[in-house]
C-alpha cells in the first residue's frame, strides 16, 4: 500500500516510481466497466450495502463519464465518496477524494491517518487506499494536490481529460489552480454533480435506510411536542433533540445529521436558517423545527411548527392553504410528470388563499454530510423540467417566511411506481397547537 508506514521524507520522484510499479501490479486485478457487476471483488469490511449495489453505482458513474468524454474522474464530495466506495469518516476538512477509472477499481486518496479509516470502510482492497504524508496538511509551501498530481502522472493520465467537481463545498479554488499548474497537459472537465445525478433514483436498499431515518425523525418531532413549554430554554430542548436523534429507534441507531436543528421563534421565524440560543420559549409564539433523522448517512428531513397558546387566525388560514398545497403537490408527484409541476400545484393552492410564494420548494435527499442534506441536482420549482422517476426522493419543503412570522410544514417524499408520492414520515400534517 502506498505511503503506509513510509517515511514522509520520501521524494515525490521516488513516490512516482513506486506508484508506477503499483500501476503495473494493479492491471492484474482490473475490474472492467462492462463486467463490473459480475466480477467486482469485495473485502471482509462490514459494508452498509451489497456487492451488487456498489458495482451498479460504479457502472452508472462510468457511463456518465463516457457520455461526457471524461477519462479519469476525481470526486471530493464526501457524499459521493461514500456512495461510490462506502468511505465514512469525519475527515472532509482536509483534502481527500476518490479517483474513478474506466477499467479498474477506484482509489481512495487522502490524509495518511485517515487511510486507516478508509481500509475499514471502503469495499476496495487495501492496496487501493493511497495516502499523502501529514506535512502536506495546511502547509504554506506544499499542497495535497501536488501529491494527487503525482498519482495521476504515475497512472498515465497527465495528458487526459480529467473530471473535477468545480462547484462543490470541498474542492477549493486553490486545489484547482494547483492541479492545473501540476498537470499542464491535462484537459480539466467540469464534472460538478456528475455523481450526484447518478444518485437521483434510490435503490431498494437505500429506501430501506431512508425509512429507518424517517422513524427517527418521527421520534424527534414527538419528543419536541412532548417537552416544549413556555419558559424552557432553547438549548435544553436541542440537547434532547440530539439525544433522540442519536439514540435512534430500537436497533436503528442514529447519526449526526448534515444540518443542525433550526428553531426560530416569533418574528425570528421569518428567517429560515437560524439555529438556537439560550433564550426561553414564550407563550403566544410559534416556533418551527427543521430536523432530520439520519441513519447510515441517509436523511429524512421533517419540519413542523408548534404554537404555544392560541394561534392567530392568519396562521390558521396559512396552515389550511399550506396543507392543501402539499396534498396537491403529492398528488401530482408521479412518474412521468415534471418536477416543476409539484411547485405549480403547491403555489396554485397558496395563491387561492392570497399567499404569494415562488422559487424553490424542495430538493432531492439521500446520503449526505455537512453542511447540507440536499443532493444539489433537481429543484422543485416551476421552471425545472426534470421528469420524475420512481425511486426519487425529495424534501418537499414549502416553508412560509413572512415579514414577522414563519410557518413550516414539510415532508420527505418518495416517488412511487404508480399513484401519488408517499410521505416517508407518518405524522399529522398540521400546525401543532400546545396550550
Amino acid at each position: 500500500m502506498l505511503y503506509v508506514n513510509q517515511s514522509i521524507t520520501k521524494t515525490t520522484r521516488n513516490a512516482a516510481i513506486v506508484m508506477e510499479a503499483d500501476r503495473v501490479l494493479y492491471t492484474n486485478v482490473v475490474v472492467t466497466h462492462r463486467t463490473a457487476l459480475a466480477e467486482i471483488a469485495m473485502p471482509s469490511t462490514a459494508l452498509p450495502f451489497s456487492q451488487i449495489e456498489y458495482a451498479t453505482r460504479l457502472a452508472k458513474t462510468r457511463d456518465a463519464m463516457e457520455a461526457k468524454g471524461i477519462d479519469l474522474l476525481f470526486v471530493e464530495d464526501p457524499s459521493n465518496m461514500a456512495w461510490l466506495t462506502g468511505y465514512d469518516g469525519w475527515s472532509f476538512y482536509v483534502h481527500q477524494g476518490v479517483i474513478v477509472f474506466k477499467d479498474q477499481d477506484p482509489i481512495w486518496w487522502g490524509r495518511s491517518m485517515d487511510g486507516n479509516g478508509a481500509v475499514r470502510t471502503v469495499y476496495m482492497d487495501d492496496d487501493r487506499v493511497l495516502r499523502y504524508p501529514d506535512h502536506y496538511v495546511q502547509a504554506n509551501t506544499l499542497h495535497p494536490m501536488q501529491h494527487l498530481a503525482e498519482i495521476i502522472r504515475a497512472y498515465g493520465y497527465h495528458n487526459q481529460r480529467i473530471g473535477v467537481e468545480l462547484e462543490n463545498y470541498y474542492f477549493s479554488a486553490k486545489a484547482y489552480l494547483v492541479l492545473q499548474e501540476e498537470l499542464p497537459d491535462a484537459k480539466f472537465v467540469d464534472a460538478t454533480a456528475l455523481v450526484n445525478w447518478q444518485r437521483a433514483v434510490k435503490s431498494d436498499e437505500e429506501i430501506t435506510f431512508m425509512r429507518r431515518a424517517a422513524r427517527i425523525s418521527e421520534k424527534m418531532i414527538d419528543g419536541i411536542v412532548e417537552r416544549i413549554e413556555p419558559g424552557m430554554k432553547k438549548n435544553d430542548l436541542v440537547a434532547e433533540i440530539y439525544a433522540d436523534a442519536i439514540r435512534g429507534v430500537d436497533d436503528d441507531w442514529g447519526e449526526y445529521p448534515a444540518i443542525v436543528p433550526l428553531l426560530p421563534s416569533g418574528s425570528d421565524a421569518a428567517a429560515p436558517h437560524l439555529t438556537w440560543d439560550g433564550r426561553r420559549f414564550e407563550e403566544g409564539q410559534a416556533t418551527f423545527f427543521e430536523i432530520a433523522g439520519c441513519y447510515r448517512r441517509y436523511h429524512a428531513p421533517l419540519c413542523r411548527t408548534v404554537f404555544l397558546g392560541q394561534p392567530p387566525q392568519h396562521m390558521l388560514d396559512a396552515e389550511k392553504a399550506l396543507v392543501e398545497g402539499i396534498e396537491a403537490g403529492l398528488e401530482i408527484a408521479r412518474p412521468g410528470n415534471r418536477a416543476g409541476q409539484i411547485a405549480d400545484a403547491l403555489y396554485g393552492s397558496l395563491e387561492k388563499a392570497g399567499i404569494k410564494r415562488d422559487g424553490r420548494c424542495g430538493y432531492p435527499i439521500g446520503i449526505s454530510y455537512p453542511p447540507d442534506w440536499g443532493e444539489r441536482t433537481i429543484s422543485l420549482r416551476r421552471e425545472d423540467e426534470t421528469v420524475l422517476e420512481a425511486g426519487m426522493t425529495f424534501h418537499f419543503m414549502p416553508g412560509l417566511w413572512m415579514a414577522d412570522w414563519g410557518l413550516e410544514i414539510t415532508e420527505s417524499i418518495l416517488i412511487k411506481e404508480d399513484g401519488p408520492a408517499e410521505a416517508l414520515c407518518r405524522r399529522p400534517r398540521e400546525l401543532i397547537v400546545k396550550n
